[in-house]
């Protein structure tokens, strides 16, 4: 009797544990995070803790905000001091700047992070492609858009003015990598076909070949116009028939474009959505 008390017993303590155990995590409270994704219309986009979206400006491509007076206004800096961020989120693709106001602004992958005003529910992406300049912050992102000033490799200033490059100051739309490295193309290429490259790539490092996967692209960009060409043995990206590159002595520098001056302006163009596509 006593043996068949003690299995009893047992078995009542152990159904008891359970049941308080269960109980406890009910109670618990679930984890907050102050960054997530959560699904738009856009697809996965970046969010706060409330599910309010991210943004991204292109005009900071350098890395650091070039939002400031009334532009703040429209676009509040994301500024957290201890980031908690969800699973799946890694900790090496998020930093922060301290803004000209003082603020600590939460960046991913260099790209400082906003708010937009108008975006008033969990989920809104009103700001998506405002002034061909703002677009939702993604973590696919293969390709991304810059606004910034023209600096050749001989340090003069340069816009774009009906397709011509011409000495003044202004800032130009045109295509970077996910980290804001510039791309261009080479005004001596065919449709589809390289060339500059040389079959032992001795002259890659000055012109680097450009591939990347495109996975997601902001919304002013039409994934159909891009192709991939095979150049001895090596991927490359196309956009319009147009091979892309980096610009070895932009030295990966985000924003950096001197490639527009070499060795004349217009030889290496940077790339924009509008760039004619390229003929046989």
């Amino acid at each position: 009797m006593k043996l068949k008390s003690s299995i009893r017993s047992f078995f009542v303590a152990g159904f008891l544990l359970a049941v308080a155990v269960a109980c406890g995590t009910e109670d618990e409270p679930a984890p907050t995070y102050d960054v997530t994704l959560k699904d738009t219309s856009l697809g996965k986009v970046l969010t706060d803790n409330k599910g309010m979206t991210l943004y991204y400006f292109s005009k900071d491509v350098a890395g650091t905000s070039a939002c400031t007076g009334g532009c703040l206004d429209t676009w509040p800096v994301f500024t957290v001091d201890n980031l908690r961020l969800d699973t799946g989120l890694s900790a090496a693709d998020f930093g922060s700047i301290t803004t000209t106001a003082g603020k600590k602004q939460v960046t991913y992958k260099g790209w400082p992070l906003y708010y937009y005003k108008s975006d008033l529910a969990a989920g809104d992406v009103k700001g998506e492609n405002v002034g061909s300049v703002w677009f939702v912050a993604k973590t696919t992102y293969s390709l991304m858009m810059a606004s910034a000033q023209l600096v050749g490799n001989d340090a003069k200033n340069y816009i774009l003015d009906a397709g011509v490059y011409k000495e003044g100051t202004g800032s130009t739309i045109y295509l970077t990598d996910a980290t804001g490295l510039t791309i261009y193309g080479f005004a001596n290429d065919k449709k589809n076909v390289n060339k500059y490259t040389k079959a032992d790539f001795s002259n890659d490092a000055t012109w680097p070949i450009f591939y990347t996967e495109i996975k997601d692209l902001p919304s002013t960009l039409d994934k159909t116009l891009f192709g991939k060409i095979t150049v001895f043995g090596k991927d490359q990206l196309t956009y319009k028939g147009w091979p892309l590159y980096y610009f070895g002595p932009d030295a990966k520098v985000r924003g950096a474009n001197k490639g527009v001056s070499v060795p004349r302006p217009g030889v290496w163009p940077i790339i924009q959505k509008d760039t004619p596509a390229a003929v046989d």
